[in-house]
Parts: structure tokens; C-alpha cells; sequence
């Protein structure tokens, strides 16, 4: 939209069109089956090249009314098309293995995309019923725990050593995944166990809970294999959500003060992606430097830095995943724009 930032509606319409395709997979599979993977794989990454302007940065203090509207719609298509899929994938659909497959990839690419970022807004709003909300679509994925780690834990320590889910440089995805997963859990379990000293029910207890009441939903919907085919989506989606922290902290850590504290988080620490459509299917998550600098702030809200002011990634961010799948192809891809930030960074520093 020339002239003018991304309202909410424009958000609700780039997440609504993959949810209608997926409900057209599971109920007729072959050609919509395709067309949802080719909508999330294909079109997605056209459609950045063809719009290869970023969209301008939202005015100082612009309010967003339906904002939190646009989060709560997509969760409802979340908790709806979860369950179908799952039941597409297990149930009597009478689907053949390769539309099972298509529609897997397809629609786990929505659920990673737009259900995790959606979950990511919900759990930083300020509205307790909007932030458990949140947590019910992580724990729906299994990554229930994540609500607690990435607020306590992530922000605090985003670009240090101490955090799980900031990638070292030469640090291949899938031996993050496994180091940020399990570090991000248990980082996540001592800081809520700190904080609430013993009172009240624990958030892991309810985390916990969600998620086997869904593995249950999956056993009703396909018996063993609705329980799987649950599995498998869960860890897909949220694996995404991993990836993408992979990409936007990769080979980026804070310099440490002469107090042995490290400095404030600031706009250089994250990478960012100005790709227009990107950016809205995953509610402005490319833009990530400002999401750290102002956690709570909304969404539509959020603004890319000035260049020069912080790192861009070579490419859009849903290409740079991808990438980042092929270890070797990763580092040749992201050692000139690191190297080149470096430089940048510390000329800035003299």
C-alpha cells in the first residue's frame, strides 16, 4: 500500500487466504493440497521479489484497534485447522500418501509461519486472557514452555552466551535446534520457578497439560496415528519457530562492558528483513530489532531501522530458512553480510 504502513485487515487477509486453501485440502486433497504447499513455498517468495519495497514504517504512536482482533482470528483458525489436518493426515479422509504429504508440508508451514508469530504477539500483550492464548497455541505445538522462556530469558539475554536461542557463528541449525530446545526448557523451568517462589500452580504443569489433552484430541480424531500425525505437525511448526531465531541471531552477540555485564540490547543485535510480503503473512516478524528494542509494542507498529543502524539479511527471511536447512550453503550465503556488519560495527564504535 504506497504511502501508508500495513493496517491489521491487510495482515488478517495474507493469513486468511492459506487457512481457506487448507479447508479446501482436507476436504477435497490433490489439487488443493498443492495449491496450499505452493501458496507457502512458491508464491511467498515470488510475491517478495515482485514487491521488493519494504512498506513504510507506521507513524510515532499510531494506535491499531483491531490489531489484537487479526490475533485472536488467527488462533481460532489455528484451533480449527490443526485438528482437521491432523484428521486429514490419520483419520478416514480416504487421501492418498502423497496428498498426506503435500497437505502436511503445505499446512505446517502455515501453522509454523503465521500460528507461531501469532502466539509470539499473543504472549507480549499486555491482556492475560489474549497472553493464554498464546500459550495454548505453543502448547498445542508442544513448545508450551517457550511462553516462559522467551519473555524471561530470550529478551533478557538475546545476543549473549547465556541465551539458548541466539546462534553462534559456524553453529550448524540442527545442532542449535537440539542445544536451543533443551537449553531454552530448562533456562525457561528455573526462571519461572524463581519467580513464582513456590505459589500457585506451575505454567510447566499447565503447559504440560495442554499438550497431552491435544495428543489426546489426536488420539479421538486417528487413534495412534492422529497421536503421531499431531506429533509430527507440532514439531514441524515449532521447529520453524527455532529456525527462524536461528536466522535473525545468528553470529550476533553483544560486546561485554568493563564490568563484565553485557551492553544494552540495541537494533544491531538482530537481523532484519524489509520484504513486504513476508513480513505480513508473519506479522511483521522480519522485523525484529524492533520487536526487541519494544517487546510490548504491536505488531503493525513495528518499524525497520535506518541502514547502517542494524544488520539486513541478504535475502527474505523465508529464503534464508530455507537456506540455513543446507548447513554449508548457509555459512557461504550469511559470511559476507556478517563480516560486512562487523566492520560496519565496529567503525561505528570508534
Amino acid at each position: 500500500m504506497p504511502g501508508t504502513a500495513p493496517q491489521p485487515p491487510i495482515f488478517a487477509v495474507a493469513a486468511l487466504v492459506p487457512y481457506v486453501l487448507i479447508l479446501l485440502g482436507v476436504t477435497f486433497g490433490g489439487f488443493w493440497s498443492i495449491a496450499v504447499l505452493f501458496y507457502m513455498a512458491v508464491l511467498t517468495a515470488i510475491m517478495d521479489q515482485i514487491l521488493r519495497l519494504a512498506a513504510p514504517n507506521s507513524a510515532e504512536g499510531s494506535e491499531f484497534p483491531a490489531a489484537d482482533g487479526v490475533l485472536v482470528l488467527i488462533a481460532c483458525m489455528h484451533f480449527t485447522a490443526f485438528p482437521l489436518v491432523v484428521w486429514a493426515i490419520a483419520g478416514n479422509s480416504g487421501f492418498a500418501t502423497w496428498e498426506h504429504v503435500v497437505l502436511a508440508i503445505g499446512a505446517g508451514q502455515w501453522f509454523g509461519q503465521v500460528a507461531n508469530p501469532c502466539a509470539h504477539e499473543l504472549i507480549h500483550r499486555g491482556n492475560r486472557g489474549l497472553y493464554w492464548l498464546g500459550v495454548a497455541i505453543y502448547a498445542s505445538m508442544l513448545f508450551g514452555h517457550h511462553a516462559s522462556a522467551h519473555r524471561l530469558v530470550h529478551h533478557r539475554f538475546a545476543a549473549t552466551l547465556d541465551d539458548p536461542n541466539t546462534a553462534r557463528e559456524g553453529e550448524s541449525y540442527y545442532r542449535f535446534w537440539l542445544r536451543a530446545w533443551v537449553g531454552s526448557y530448562m533456562a525457561g523451568l528455573r526462571a519461572e520457578t524463581a519467580r513464582r517462589q513456590g505459589k500457585g500452580l506451575h505454567p510447566y504443569a499447565v503447559y504440560a497439560a495442554i499438550s497431552v489433552f491435544c495428543l489426546c484430541f489426536g488420539y479421538v480424531i486417528g487413534g495412534w496415528g492422529g497421536v503421531l500425525a499431531w506429533m509430527a505437525l507440532a514439531i514441524f511448526g515449532h521447529s520453524q519457530l527455532l529456525l527462524a531465531d536461528y536466522v535473525q541471531h545468528y553470529g550476533l552477540l553483544r560486546k561485554t562492558r568493563s564490568n563484565g555485564t553485557p551492553e544494552p540490547v540495541s537494533e544491531r543485535h538482530s537481523w532484519n528483513a524489509p520484504h513486504w510480503f513476508t513480513s505480513t503473512l508473519s506479522l511483521n516478524a522480519p522485523r525484529h530489532s524492533d520487536h526487541h528494542a519494544h517487546p510490548s509494542r504491536a505488531y503493525p507498529a513495528l518499524s525497520l531501522p535506518e541502514k547502517g543502524a542494524a544488520p539486513y539479511l541478504p535475502l527474505p527471511l523465508a529464503m534464508c530458512c530455507n537456506i540455513a536447512l543446507v548447513p554449508r550453503l548457509w555459512y557461504r550465503v550469511i559470511a559476507k553480510p556478517l563480516n560486512r556488519w562487523r566492520v560496519q560495527e565496529e567503525a561505528w564504535r570508534e
